[in-house]
């Protein structure tokens, strides 16, 4: 499909940036040069679901804002329109404390963040699996 965003190309659907983080489900081949890419949207899911999470532990964030702003700082991207597209497709507030191993939540705040960065509505069921991935790496 031509008209596919970057990050469905790449299973990446949050589009997160290439470092020297070593995820799980990462192509073998790593062609894009500024994203990573991985095997399956699954893996894709479940690096944004951990890096909320390590917000959380190491970053301090508490509040859907706090989230957002990390995620897509001001210095890049219209954070106050990111944070509002959020908030209206999950239901909360952007001073909603999040749960980073609610399901519910999270799952639900992903596919808003996944439609703001790929204009297009996620999968659940992709979404789910990532969330399953996720769950097994807290073991």
């Amino acid at each position: 499909m031509k008209n596919e965003t970057r990050g469905l190309r790449n299973c990446n659907p949050l589009n997160i940036r290439r470092n020297d983080t070593r995820w799980q489900g990462l192509r073998t081949v790593q062609s894009d040069p500024a994203f990573f890419q991985f095997e399956t949207m699954a893996y894709g899911y479940r690096a944004a679901f951990r890096t909320l999470d390590t917000y959380r532990r190491k970053h301090g964030c508490v509040v859907l804002a706090d989230y957002i702003a990390r995620w897509a700082p001001p210095s890049e991207n219209d954070t106050a329109a990111y944070l509002r597209t959020v908030c209206r497709r999950t239901g909360l507030s952007d001073v909603s404390t999040l749960d980073t191993r609610c399901e519910a939540q999270m799952c639900a705040v992903v596919s808003a963040m996944s439609y703001v960065e790929n204009g297009a509505e996620a999968d659940p069921e992709e979404v789910r699996q990532g969330w399953i991935l996720f769950e097994k790496s807290l073991i």
